[in-house]
Parts: C-alpha cells; structure tokens; sequence
C-alpha cells in the first residue's frame, strides 16, 4: 500500500468509526453469513451431556486447586466457603442470560456475538477481547498449578523443585515452569485434532475427578474437626471485606460455564441443550466447591494451610493419611488437565469468531476441513498461554484475573435487559446501585422501543430481576479487586482500543465496501443476462 493510500485511510478513520463502532448484526447474520467465513463449518457431534460435561470440567480444576488455599490463608479465612457462595450466585444468574442469548444466537462467539447483536461492534470486540485475555492468564495459572501438583504426587514438597530459576530476570518472572508449557502444548495438539474426541476425554477425566472429589470430601470431614473453623481468628478473620474480596478472587474458577458457551456451533439440539448446559453444570460445580473449600479448612486452621498444593499438603499433615497425599495430588492433576483443556476449547472459538467479523486477521477464523476445529486460533492461543505460564508466577497472574471475567458478565446481563425491557422498568434500576443505575439509565434511554419479543425457546424467567442482580453483584465484586487488576485492565483496554481504531475499523469498513461493489457487480451481470 502506498504511502499516500495510507495518509488517506488514516484521514478517514473518524468517518469510519462512525460508520462502523455501533453497526449491529443480526442473529441470522451471525448464523449465516459470518459463520460462512471460517470455510468449513464445525461438526455438530456434541450431546447436551458432553456440554454439561464440559462445564463441570472446565470449572472444578481452575477453581479449588487453584485458588481456595491462597484465598483461605490471605484473604477470606475458614469462610472462603462463603466467598464460593457469593461467586456462585453472582455466576448463575450470569449463567442465566448467557443461556438465553446462547439459545437465541448458537454460535461459537459467545460473549462477544452477543454484544456484537446487541450494541455493536466495538463493545462487542472490547467485552471479547478482554474476555479472551482473562482465559489465557486463567490458563496460565491453572497449568503452572499442575506442576505444583505433579511433584507433591511424587512426593516433592518444594514449591519450586520443578521449576528452572535463571538469574537476570526479574523476580516473580524468573522461575521457568517447563511441565506447564510442555502440559499446554499437549493439549493444543489434543484440540486441533477433535473436539469429539477431546470432549471424550474431558469426559473421563471428568468422572474420575468427581470419584476423587467424593473422596476428599468424605476424608477431608471425616479427619477434620470443626473448631478449626473458629481458630485462631475466628470464621471470618478478615471481616466481611476479606469474603467479598476472596469471592472476586475466586469468581475466575466459574469461567468454564463461558466455555460451554462457545461450544453452541457444535450442539446437534442448542435449544435444549444449552440451558442445561450451562446453568446446570453452575448449580453443581458450585455446591462441590462449598464442600470441598469446608472440607479443607476443616482439616487444618486457616493459617496453616499451605500456598501452593494446599489439598495434597492437608493430608501430608495428618497423621496415618500422608498415603493420601499422593492420590490428591494424582486426583488435583487430572483435574486441572480437564479443565485446561476445556478452557483452551473455550478461548481458540472466541478467537476464531472474533476474526470472522474480520476484527482480527481473518486467517484465524479458519476451520479444518479434516478435523473441524479452528487450528489457527488454537496454535496461536495454545503459543500465547504456554509463554505466560512459562514466566509467571502464581500470585502476579491471581493479582491481574477476573475482572475481565466480571466486565463480560456485566455487559451480557446488560444487553439481555436491552433487548427484553421497556420503557416501564427503567425506575426499578435503582434498586441496585448507583454505578448500575448509571450505565443501565444510558442503554435504555437509548433503546428502541420496537423491540422483537424474546423468541419461543428458552428464557430468563422473571426479568429482569435476574439480570438487573447479576449486574450489580458484577459490578460490586468489581470493586474489591487488586488494583493490579484494574491496572492490567486498563493497559489492555488501552492496547485493544489503539488496535480496533488502528486495524479493526478499517478492516470491516474496507470488507463492507467490497461487499457493497460485489453485490453491485452481482446484480448488474443478472440485469445484462
């Protein structure tokens, strides 16, 4: 392109921005047209209970294994349970317009086909985008757990004993985790090949898991005792902040249901499935997370429990039950390789959708006309996770995660009330705090008053109260998070901002306007004929 052509596209990207920030498309668009992009479309070979499957294992290894020690020992206390129960909430009603739009647009974009149909575009690009940053750092976190796991199975207990340090590097940066990389690729391999297959094995691996959760369930209470629920600082030992604070912590481990989502191109029945799918496997994972979370600290005083592998260090510490220790750490390992894999199903469909509406290099849309999958979107992810975990440490990673998470949520619940309310409900915002009431007041004194009646399949009953509660509770969960959160948040925000201006927007523009001729060439040629 000529220097002069670039001065020219650059001169007209006001104009631009105009014409193509807010520019809606429709459900059929999605389902048609769009999805007619990737090439070959994905193979519908999926069940509604290899969804349900893939929503129980893509959230109970990132969540407990993860994240319930650390949040027990410096945050929440014995009442991390507590903070499950709050993250749960605030995720099943999330779960419950995800379903709907699910049911309403099954397509593989999730979050972001359904903002992209409700308020355009960039909001659609800006909720995706952040969304896909949170699985890669959620991703990275998961897998270098698995290495803290796989040596306690082997009976290490040295936090870093399988980790390279190299000098030169900043620390916190510097502990290179090779089983999490090698742990990573592994699975892109395993995903680019099928994802029957892959749900397959998330399957088994997902049967196993709940076999050994029931074990450290029934273990955990039956060598436990309940007064170290109350020492030495009593349930709450950080107050009722420390709670709130642990349940926007832990609140990333219910990303897996996002993941089931995406899977909705691939679901021979998305009416029936999706729902039960989704909010379903929500209900379950978050009553095994109360129970698993009790049953740790119930084993050990919340100050004694260890930072990394906190499952297999609690049996360690019991007498007779060290034996145990090694099926923990066996059980905490196959765990967290069902709900890697899940999440990187997750993230590559994202991707891949995002690219279709040609806000990213269209190459990564592409889907293989062998395997079904979308390779690209998989290798590149499967690359960006594996140097993240490769570097990162633990705590940096928990210190930048779930706002992205919380942000999507937010605007999902938001375009559902879009798109289901009017006029008559505007007042009842209120009753849900002064931030939601701010952004719920501009969408729906914005909105058009001829909106299309929700569709004959499944909804949200009694709206909006569910979607008007999920996003306050995202929004006030937003609050407690590190400011690291929010400073990553912003850096990124920043970065995918610069980039939509810079190539998204001339992208789709440029695409509509060859749109436009061809269909013009296209019905001048059946005029001649």
């Amino acid at each position: 392109m000529a220097l002069r052509d670039v001065l020219r596209t650059v001169a007209q990207t006001p104009h631009r921005l105009r014409r193509r920030a807010l520019v809606t498309c429709t459900p059929e668009q999605e389902l048609s047209e769009v999805r007619d992009r990737s090439g070959p479309r994905m193979a519908r070979r999926l069940e509604w209970y290899d969804l349900v499957g893939l929503g129980v294992g893509g959230m109970l290894g990132a969540g407990v294994f993860v994240t319930t020690g650390r949040v027990a020992r410096d945050t929440a206390g014995p009442a991390v349970f507590v903070s499950y129960v709050v993250a749960g909430v605030s995720a099943l009603l999330s779960s419950f317009c995800y379903a709907e739009f699910a049911v309403r647009v099954p397509v593989a974009g999730g979050a972001f086909s359904y903002l992209r149909v409700t308020f355009g575009e960039f909001v659609g690009f800006f909720g995706g985008a952040n969304i896909l940053m949170e699985y890669v750092l959620s991703n990275a976190a998961v897998a270098r757990s698995f290495t803290d796991y796989l040596a306690s199975t082997c009976g290490v207990t040295e936090p870093d004993a399988w980790r390279i340090e190299v000098d030169g590097i900043a620390s916190g940066y510097n502990a290179l985790d090779v089983p999490a990389v090698a742990l990573i690729l592994l699975l892109t391999l395993c995903l680019c090949y099928s994802t029957k297959e892959s749900s397959m094995l998330n399957m088994v691996l997902t049967a196993f898991h709940l076999l050994f959760f029931a074990f450290i369930i029934v273990a955990g209470f039956w060598n436990g005792s309940a007064s170290n629920l109350v020492r030495p600082g009593g349930l709450t030992p950080y107050g009722a902040r420390g709670v709130l604070d642990g349940a926007a912590v832990v609140y990333f481990s219910y990303i897996g249901y996002d993941s089931a989502s995406t899977m909705a191109e691939e679901i021979r029945d998305p009416a029936r499935a999706l729902p039960v799918g989704i909010a379903g496997s929500v209900l379950v994972v978050s009553v095994l997370y109360c129970l698993m979370s009790l049953a740790l600290c119930v084993m050990l005083p919340y100050n004694e429990i260890a930072e990394t592998a906190p499952f297999s260090s609690a049996f360690r510490e019991k007498a007779g039950w060290k034996w145990a220790s090694s099926i923990v750490g066996t059980g905490a390992s196959i765990g967290i390789v069902a709900s890697l894999l899940v999440a990187m199903m997750g993230q590559a469909r994202y991707l891949c959708v995002i690219a279709r509406a040609r806000l990213v290099p269209a190459w990564l849309a592409k889907v293989h006309p062998s395997t079904g999958t979308p390779m690209n979107a998989t290798i590149f992810l499967g690359l960006c996770t594996a140097t993240i975990a490769l570097f990162t440490e633990l705590q940096i990673v928990f210190e930048m995660i779930s706002i992205g998470t919380l942000l999507a949520f937010y605007l999902v619940a938001n375009a559902l009330i879009y798109n289901r309310i009017d006029g008559r409900w505007r007042w009842g915002m209120a009753l849900f705090g002064a931030v939601s009431v701010a952004v719920i007041t501009i969408f729906h004194w914005t909105a058009r008053q001829d909106v299309a009646e929700p569709s004959a399949e499944w909804t949200v009953p009694m709206m909006p109260w569910p979607a008007a509660a999920s996003v306050f509770l995202n929004v006030f969960l937003m609050t407690t998070l590190k400011l690291r959160s929010f400073q990553r948040f912003g850096i990124w925000s920043f970065v995918i901002t610069i980039f939509y201006v810079c190539y998204g927007v001339h992208s789709t523009y440029t695409a509509e306007e060859n749109e436009a001729v061809n269909a013009m060439i296209h019905h001048a040629n059946v005029d001649i004929s």
